[in-house]
């Protein structure tokens, strides 16, 4: 483009230009007067951008590095064998980077609160915006009560005589009582909380090759158990070794992608962050390299110091939360294979920590959920009423009721109903990744009819559109395969509807508002680019570069 604006180092620009092409000039004034007046007039919640960029770097990084990583991976090297859980890991990461790198184009240039339900809505179409909000919400509100749960469980190694109700309704209030507080607040707890958990990977990596080297009772390791038990587990299929190795690489896929779900955070909380069109992009570009990074080694580490065979690996596949605890860690498999018996304890202090930090982000995402879909029409309007702070007191507390489903688990029959509420939340993630995928194809459509090129957004994405096909491909591939278990040595109903209930749940809310409202598709020059891009656009962010040599290297490492 020609007249490209001049922005002056550490401040935002004041405008973007957004030519329209002239042969679609009447049209587009046209569509837009019919299709976006209603939006203009409608106000954006008033949130605050409250949160700094190290507490945005942290967000992304804690919401990913949970309970998948530090209790779901044992049951990955179980099934898939240690070469089997790294390739797989591996080749997840890439999709993942799909994901990211399409949100961050998006979310830069429209960095607006209730992201994913605004950009399904206003991209492709509302009904997609409305199935895929609802069941992106309720998978955070359940998995708020499974966390609750498990507190009182991880409590429990240390008092087996304590009830777990008992932390379920302390915990409950306690994170109600963060959430009430203002979103800056949020972020510093984020901040530390993920802290601990990068510490403890870390020194967990170190520990590891101490432990390889011949610290231990099991003297020297090396690759022995790359050999034997061998590189990959069969799994499920009888009389066809191959095939039956490549069945549990590929439920290792699945396992891989619960782990790195709540990478797309970045994108729930680009509406609460100061100076976006700088903050995300630099989240999204460390960001992931740094989950990668933690995830791959991790993986890799556990494979090289605990067998697949180990009986504790399989641990991890108890019922709803009752897997969660420090017994079912490969972390403390690897520890107490070791010999050492101080850590494990400590590696239980550092769960709680982890399963208080994602009950935390359950609640700030699902209430920032409620507040898109409230924003684009599909919730009732007080869930985007704030406070003078800007927390969504009303969603907060909508979302949060649901984690009194934790006291489900008190009881047996009620733990089965809640194992079945769990598995909507399952492929949620995945429905939402490939929503975004879909939405970076149909961001970009809409740029190219209004003859935006991509080289004046604040982030321009590499590889595509081809890697968003890529992402959005495999992402599908993934959700419609992930219940295979259901067909192996014969139907299994029961299995089938619990693997595959999210889908469903997803099919009907998509097909009940085409029903009802019969929202037409969007076509590229309708779709709303402008409201919450211009109030960014005005928006002015002083950016102070550090002096000192430690500020240089802490800006480094979070900002």
């Amino acid at each position: 483009m020609d007249d490209k604006s001049v922005t002056p180092k550490g401040k935002m620009s004041t405008e973007t230009p957004v030519p329209v092409p002239v042969q679609a000039q009447d049209a587009y004034d046209v569509d837009y007067e019919k299709y976006g007046a209603q939006r203009q007039a409608n106000p954006l919640p008033e949130l605050k951008r409250k949160l700094k960029s190290r507490h945005l770097q942290m967000i992304a990084i804690g919401g990913t590095i949970g309970t998948g990583l530090f209790i779901g991976s044992g049951t990955a090297i179980a099934h898939g064998g240690p070469v089997g859980a790294l390739i797989a890991y591996i080749f997840v990461g890439t999709i993942v980077y799909s994901v990211m790198t399409a949100l961050g184009e998006i979310a830069t240039y429209i960095p607006i609160p209730g992201a994913f339900t605004s950009y399904a809505a206003r991209l492709i179409d509302p009904s997609l915006g409305f199935a895929m909000g609802w069941i992106y919400w309720f998978s955070w509100a359940s998995t708020f009560a499974l966390e609750l749960t498990a507190t009182g469980l991880i409590i429990q190694y240390w008092d087996k005589d304590i009830p777990i109700a008992i932390f379920i309704a302390v915990f409950w209030v306690v994170i109600i009582a963060f959430n009430m507080m203002p979103v800056g607040f949020y972020g510093e707890i984020e901040f530390w909380f993920a802290s601990i958990k990068v510490i403890t990977v870390i020194g967990f990596m170190i520990f590891c090759i101490c432990m390889n080297a011949g610290v231990g009772k099991e003297g020297y390791i090396g690759f022995r158990y790359w050999v034997h038990p061998g590189p990959f587990v069969p799994y499920l299929i009888e009389n066809n070794d191959s095939l039956a190795k490549f069945v549990g690489f590929w439920s290792t896929l699945i396992q891989a992608g619960f782990s790195y779900q709540g990478t797309e955070l970045v994108g729930i909380a680009a509406g609460e962050t100061e100076n976006p069109r700088k903050t995300v992009p630099s989240a999204i570009r460390k960001t992931f390299f740094r989950i990668v990074f933690f995830f791959i080694l991790t993986i890799f580490f556990l494979g090289i110091v605990v067998p697949s065979n180990d009986d504790g690996l399989l641990a991890s596949e108890g019922d709803g939360a009752s897997a969660q605890n420090a017994n079912a860690s490969p972390f403390v498999i690897a520890i107490n294979r070791a010999g050492v018996t101080a850590l494990p304890g400590i590696i239980n202090a550092v769960l709680l920590t982890v399963v208080l930090s994602a009950a935390n982000s359950n609640v700030y995402s699902g209430s920032r959920i409620l507040v898109g879909l409230a924003q684009e029409g599909f919730a009732p309007h007080w869930f985007k009423i704030t406070t003078k702070r800007g927390v969504p007191y009303y969603s907060v507390l909508f979302t949060a009721a649901f984690g009194l489903l934790g006291f489900l688990n008190v009881s047996d029959a009620g733990s089965t109903v809640f194992t079945w509420l769990l598995q909507i939340s399952g492929v949620a993630g995945f429905i939402t990744w490939s929503s975004l995928n879909a939405c970076h194809l149909a961001f970009q459509r809409a740029l190219k009819v209004r003859n935006i090129s991509r080289d004046v957004l604040p982030y321009k994405a590499v590889w595509q559109p081809y890697l968003s096909w890529y992402g959005l491909f495999f992402n599908i591939l993934i959700i419609l395969t992930q219940g295979f278990t259901a067909f192996v040595g014969g139907f299994k109903v029961k299995d089938f509807f619990i693997n595959y209930l999210s889908l469903i749940l997803f099919v009907v809310l998509y097909a009940g508002h085409k029903i009802v409202f019969r929202p037409a598709f969007v076509k590229p020059i309708e779709a709303d680019l402008d409201t919450g891009r211009t109030t960014a656009d005005n928006e002015t962010w002083e950016t102070v570069e550090p002096t000192t040599w430690y500020g240089k290297a802490w800006n480094r490492i979070c900002g």
